[in-house]
């Protein structure tokens, strides 16, 4: 089970309220409801490995210098002399993710980040040729691109509530999207998305973008056949894909999650017991971890 972590504790702290704190009035909504989302999903999945990959970089440089606009829109807006390239993350939250991490290490959990990558990119790689079934939790539809029947990789997408998630298989991106799940990137390519920035070909929607993957495979033949005088490509569409030349040269690698990441040989065993007692007891009586800290004892151990 690979996490999106950063999806699920934004989730979780505009999901469970504020009123949530620790004795000294710090909020710890997002990591109780992160704790209690784990829980909920090793409750049910019972993963023999567990890992939270982790947003090192939320907006790599390198996908910024090929399409400017990438996630632009989350960026906070500079104070003179200060760095601009900070995601725009509410202060309450902020104070959080020290806590959730020191939470997770208590606990045995292992995070796995990759220096200038997203946690999309960690988690390509930790599914790709995993040898063993693999269920990534993301609310994040560009997760949908790994998916792999024949290699037993589907997304738990919660994007509705993490009590409400749908497993996502080949047929279910099909029947959304018209497109196979190893076309996914591809469409999203086509037809843009605005949570990231990615300003898609102009005209080009979910329908088009379908049609015409379906009918030439895969970008790349999209391209191709727009520019050959003889493919029996429609002038409407044609005139679209060869004003985005520029585009679609360059949006393909920001879009395509990485597989390739050298991450080490992290121990992704999934604990039955905390790494270190002391420390969880520490947490939660500092934080006032109450319950959520109980029922992640008894999830992981297998006791729930």
């Amino acid at each position: 089970m690979l996490l999106d972590t950063a999806s699920l504790y934004f989730r979780a702290f505009f999901g469970v309220p504020d009123s949530m704190k620790a004795p000294d009035g710090t909020p710890v909504n997002a990591v109780r409801g992160l704790m209690d989302f784990i829980s909920r999903l090793v409750g049910e999945y019972d993963p023999s490995h567990l890992v939270c990959c982790w947003d090192d970089d939320w907006r790599p440089q390198w996908r910024v210098d090929l399409i400017p606009s990438y996630k632009a829109h989350r960026v906070v807006q500079a104070k003179p002399g200060s760095t601009p390239d900070v995601e725009e993350v509410p202060d309450p939250l902020e104070t959080q993710i020290p806590i959730i991490l020191s939470v997770l290490e208590a606990y045995g959990i292992t995070v796995v980040g990759h220096p200038e990558m997203e946690a999309d990119d960690v988690i390509g790689t930790l599914a790709t040729d995993a040898g063993m079934p693999v269920d990534i939790v993301t609310g994040d539809r560009d997760l949908f691109q790994l998916v792999d029947d024949e290699a037993e990789v589907r997304v738990l997408y919660v994007a509705r509530g993490v009590s409400k998630h749908e497993r996502v298989d080949n047929a279910w991106v099909r029947d959304k999207y018209g497109v196979d799940a190893r076309q996914y990137a591809d469409l999203a390519t086509l037809r843009g998305d605005t949570s990231d920035g990615l300003p898609g070909v102009a005209g080009v929607g979910d329908k088009t973008a379908a049609t015409l993957l379906n009918r030439f495979g895969t970008i790349d033949a999209v391209v191709a056949a727009a520019s050959d005088p003889d493919s029996d490509m429609g002038p409407g569409p044609r005139g679209k894909i060869k004003a985005a030349l520029d585009y679609l040269d360059v949006a393909p690698e920001v879009v395509a999650v990485r597989r390739d990441l050298d991450l080490g040989s992290p121990d992704m065993t999934r604990p039955r017991t905390p790494a270190d007692h002391d420390a969880v007891m520490a947490l939660d009586e500092k934080w006032d971890l109450g319950s959520s800290a109980v029922r992640l004892v008894e999830a992981l151990s297998g006791s729930h």
